[in-house]
């Protein structure tokens, strides 16, 4: 009986004395496909460059239904903002969430075709838009002069690299009796985000719940605040 396995024995060594250990690097550009909708809400017979607002929608919005992504977004409170601004609100496929490489190329796109002041861009978004806003900013911290994030979900990856996010005028909201993505999220985010940019706010609305967007895009000092950043100052 043992004789029986000796080959399959004989086998396994010689494969073990033959093998190789290869330590090498893979540094080859690959190519991909890249496709997202939008709406580009730009305005009329302006002179010059414009700031741009970019906007990420939460999972209710997804899919290609392009005017749902209007909805909850600074395009309902349009009246409240003082100057003229581009709005951009890209929409993110069904069944997944915000492709940051996809979003960042459809930025630089943008600023190739229209007239956008680049030391004025801003980016927010809610909810899983507001993950896809932290993750953006944490990537390409160089682009924006203002980051705000709505009710976000966060993750260990943003938590492990909060040094990104040290030079960035940043305001985090979210709702105290948010039962959808916890203030938790909120919470423990800023304490590491806190010690590297001080200056960065945390503003937490008591009664509200996931719809904290409502309190947050409805009031005007937020377009102010924005809007009085540029990465030139």
């Amino acid at each position: 009986m043992k004789l029986k396995y000796l080959p399959f024995l004989l086998l396994s060594l010689s494969l073990k004395l033959n093998a190789q250990e290869i330590k090498a690097e893979l540094n080859k550009e690959f190519k991909r496909q890249e496709k997202m909708s939008y709406i580009l809400d730009y305005p009329k017979n302006t002179k010059g460059n414009v700031p741009l607002i970019v906007f990420l929608h939460g999972s209710g919005e997804r899919g290609n239904n392009l005017e749902l992504v209007k909805a909850h977004s600074p395009f309902t409170y349009k009246h409240l903002i003082k100057e003229p601004v581009a709005i951009l609100a890209p929409q993110c496929p069904a069944d997944s969430w915000w492709d940051t490489v996809t979003l960042y190329h459809l930025i630089k796109e943008i600023q190739k075709k229209y007239k956008i002041d680049a030391s004025r861009i801003y980016l927010t978004g809610l909810s899983m838009g507001g993950w896809g806003t932290l993750k953006l900013a944490m990537e390409h911290p160089e682009m924006f002069a203002a980051v705000a994030s709505v009710c976000a979900p966060t993750d260990q990856v943003m938590t492990a690299n909060i040094q990104q996010f040290k030079d960035l005028n940043m305001k985090i909201f979210h709702g105290g009796m948010d039962d959808i993505v916890l203030p938790e999220n909120a919470f423990k985010f800023y304490q590491k985000l806190h010690p590297v940019n001080p200056a960065a706010e945390l503003v937490i609305f008591p009664n509200d719940n996931h719809n904290s967007w409502d309190s947050a895009y409805s009031n005007p000092q937020l377009y102010e605040w924005m809007l009085s950043k540029s990465k030139d100052k």
